[in-house]
């Protein structure tokens, strides 16, 4: 999956607010200046035990980043916000507290290439200059064959809701239901166009007052902090695997610990659990197999049940 890679406008600190705001904010945020243009935000042991930390790092144009990396090899660097030059230093301090204090696990991506050479909002405005007015006539059609596009819905006071719509078929013929970016996501199994289109009709829109783009950008900001990621890659990476090393699925999830045993004490491995997480098998809150995994437990069957960096079944 492709996260976010800036804090949102509307939850940071604006220059105008009170410094003893960001006290209150980032009270359990560790701070200390280093002398090498780093600020060391904070520091936690991850669930293997090994020494992280969040640092504050210059980017392009003097943007900032905000990095969670490992504290011995100051290598694995995922990107946790990417800030612009014009917001106040505190706001680093802001994005690394809620990093740490986020009640649903902690979620961030790796750096990339591009990230040292780009400046937050960027992407938005270039798709904007670049695309001209998004157009309704796009259409993403789905592997069940459903087609979804962006639509203009009428909303509260004659203001129109940017939303995404898939058209379905019922008694009285062909419809649109209203639907969330994650269900497009999810439908697709791939963040792209999804992703792009949603943020260059945003940009194109943000500033029109007869329209309102709030809801869909806030649903593609859940999605790109989400711990829940798409599991199309390690799906058909588990198969393969499995078909050149010769691998039962029995066999990954044992190695991941799951393991059960029948009634003569003989054991293998739960391919229930193993076909669920993967997508194969329904999801038992589901009527079919679910598109997402949680980041830990990918990380789990790629590391151990197929012995693999995590990274190499990450979708972007």
């Amino acid at each position: 999956m492709t996260p976010t890679t800036s804090l949102s406008r509307s939850s940071i600190k604006s220059r105008s607010s009170s410094p003893n705001h960001v006290g209150r904010q980032s009270h359990r945020v560790e701070r200390d200046r280093c002398g090498t243009g780093q600020d060391l935000l904070g520091r936690y042991a991850d669930i293997e035990g090994r020494a992280r930390e969040v640092v504050a790092l210059p980017g392009f144009l003097e943007s900032v980043l905000v990095v969670d990396r490992d504290a011995s090899t100051l290598g694995d660097r995922r990107l946790v916000a990417h800030l612009a030059s014009d917001e106040p230093a505190e706001n680093a301090a802001i994005a690394c507290s809620r990093y740490l204090n986020d009640s649903r696990g902690r979620w961030s991506r790796r750096v990339t290439a591009e990230d040292l050479e780009t400046v937050p909002f960027a992407e938005e405005q270039e798709i904007h200059a670049a695309a001209g007015a998004p157009s309704n006539a796009r259409e993403l059609v789905d592997r069940h064959g459903r087609v979804h596009r962006l639509q203009l819905l009428a909303g509260e006071k004659s203001i129109r809701q940017l939303r995404w719509c898939r058209q379905v078929s019922g008694q009285e013929g062909i419809g649109l239901e209203v639907v969330s970016v994650r269900d497009v996501v999810g439908s697709l199994e791939t963040y792209e166009p999804v992703r792009t289109l949603t943020l260059g009709a945003v940009a194109w829109y943000r500033r029109d007052p007869e329209v309102s783009v709030k809801t869909v950008r806030l649903e593609l900001e859940r999605v790109d902090s989400s711990p829940l990621v798409l599991n199309r890659g390690l799906r058909e990476t588990a198969l393969a695997v499995a078909q050149w090393q010769g691998l039962s699925m029995s066999k990954i999830a044992m190695r991941c610990g799951r393991i059960k045993y029948d009634s003569r004490g003989r054991p293998s491995g739960e391919t229930s659990w193993l076909g669920r997480r993967l997508g194969i098998l329904p999801s038992s809150r589901e009527s079919g197999p679910t598109p997402w995994v949680h980041t830990d437990v990918l990380a789990l069957i790629a590391r151990e049940g197929l012995r693999i960096s995590p990274r190499e079944v990450e979708l972007g």
